[in-house]
This record gives structure tokens, sequence and C-alpha cells, in this order.
């Protein structure tokens, strides 16, 4: 647990070399991470944290929008000691590294975003009716005052499983009850889920501050991918007029969850990107 900004934050720490960042998204937390952290840390210094209102971090009454993540994110960095490392987001990481890399790019490496679709970014604005609304129900569920805390209190397994079983490519082979265990514990926590909503009711507001960053590319070299059956099989299509250094594709036989469906084959495409960037 480290100190920062007045929040307490959550990490887990591995391994020696050049730094890492991860950071994950909705409805999960930072064991997101755990068959990729062994995997990174042979050759990289790992860290992996929890968001404000995520897994076992504090969960403030506020501030969640992508720019204010991301200060409080650099402010965790900078309690650790760390000046220099790569960024990788998946889901609502993405979120926060897509603001990140915008306001702290003299911090970055790199930066990887896995799978993620970024308010006002790659995300579409409006819903239309028809056969995929599954997809993208939760963004207008989520922002509802009041309302999906009541529905869902002692209820977050089941959300959580269909979550995982429509959104992965073979849930069942990706995700032990051991594992949904570990979600529900830190959702039914108290403010669990309400910290986590708390992203979902700031994305008019990323909306909003993501039209001005668009109008400059990010600086530092990208990462983007999607899973084959992901819910974001086009990051890098969207994201190629974005930055002026932007590459990236496939996990193949992938859903949304990249790291823990696919994490040896995630771990090869972060890699081979991090050798290429300077230190």
């Amino acid at each position: 647990m480290v100190w920062a900004d007045d929040i307490r934050f959550h990490v887990v720490e591995a391994g020696e070399g050049p730094t890492i960042v991860l950071v994950a998204g909705y409805p999960q937390s930072v064991y997101a991470w755990r068959r990729v952290i062994p995997l990174l840390a042979q050759n990289y210094h790992v860290i992996a944290l929890d968001l404000p209102g995520q897994g076992d971090s504090d969960k403030p009454l506020g501030g969640y929008d992508t720019k204010t993540t991301s200060a409080r994110v650099r402010a965790l960095m900078s309690a650790m000691n760390q000046e220099r490392y790569l960024f990788v987001g998946h889901d609502i990481g993405s979120w926060v590294g897509y603001a990140y890399a915008h306001q702290f790019a003299d911090d970055l490496r790199g930066l990887v975003l896995l799978d993620g679709n970024i308010p006002g970014v790659t995300l579409q604005p409006t819903l239309t009716l028809g056969p995929d609304n599954w997809r993208n129900w939760h963004f207008l569920f989520n922002p509802i005052a009041d309302l999906p805390e009541a529905l869902l209190a002692g209820r977050e397994r089941i959300l959580i499983e269909w979550f995982f079983s429509r959104k992965t490519a073979n849930w069942r082979a990706t995700f032990s009850r051991e594992d949904i265990d570990e979600y529900e514990r830190v959702y039914q926590a108290p403010g669990g889920t309400r910290g986590m909503l708390g992203y979902y009711r700031a994305v008019l507001e990323d909306i909003e501050q993501n039209s001005s960053l668009m109008t400059t590319k990010i600086a530092v070299p990208v990462l983007a991918l999607g899973g084959e059956v992901g819910s974001a099989p086009d990051l890098f299509e969207r994201m190629k007029p974005l930055g002026t250094d932007v590459r990236g594709g496939l996990i193949p036989r992938s859903g949304h969850y990249i790291p823990e469906e696919e994490p040896e084959a995630l771990v090869r495409e972060i890699s081979s990107f991090a050798y290429t960037l300077p230190q």
C-alpha cells in the first residue's frame, strides 16, 4: 500500500530492469495481471496498480475523469521514485493511458493500449438499436446515480460472470471459480462497486476533455492491440491517425480480457515493443 495524493494505492511490484506499469479496467482489479506479471518480471521491473476506486485502493468520492486519474497515478509514480516507464492500460486503463500520454509524455517511454474503447476517441458517441446492443449497454446503465449499486448489492458475481462469459473467447478455460471469487471480493467491499462506476459517470467529462486532447497527436510510441473477438478489434486502425508512431494489430484467439486469455502472446508483444523504445 502506497500513499500518494491523499489516496492509499494498492500495488503489486516484481522484477528488475526498465519499469512497466500495468493498469486494468472493469469489472476487474490488479488481479487481472496475475499471469502477465511473472512473465514480464523476468526482464522488467513491473508495477501493477489498482486505480482509485478499484480493487484494494481507496475509493474517493470524486475525481474519476481520466485527467484527474492520470494526475493521481503520476503522484503514485513519483511517490515510488519512478521517472521513466512504459504504461500499459487495458479497458479503463487504456482510457487513463490516453490522457496520461498527453499530460505526462516526458515520463513515458511508450504507451500500450489494450482492447479499450476510449471515450471521445475510439468510443462511438451514440448507441443504436441492433443485435450488438449487449456489448455497450453498461455505458447507459453504469452512469445512473445510485440505481446500479442498489440492484447489484449482493449480486456482484452475476454481473462479473456475465461480462466474462460474453466477452471472453473461452471463459471457462480463462477464469476459475477462485478467480471470480477474488473479483467478487473486491466489488463487494465497501465502495467497491461505486468506485468503478465512477469512471463511467465521468465519461461525458472525458469526452469533453479528449476532444481537446485529440487536436494534438500522442508524441510517444504507441502499441494498440485489440482482441480478435474482443470489444475493440479495430483499436489499431482507429489509433493510427492519433499518434506520431502507432503500431499494433490483433491478439489471435482472444476476447476482451487479453491479459488473462492470452498472457504469453501479450507479453511477447509488449517485450518486442519495449525493446525498440529509448530508455
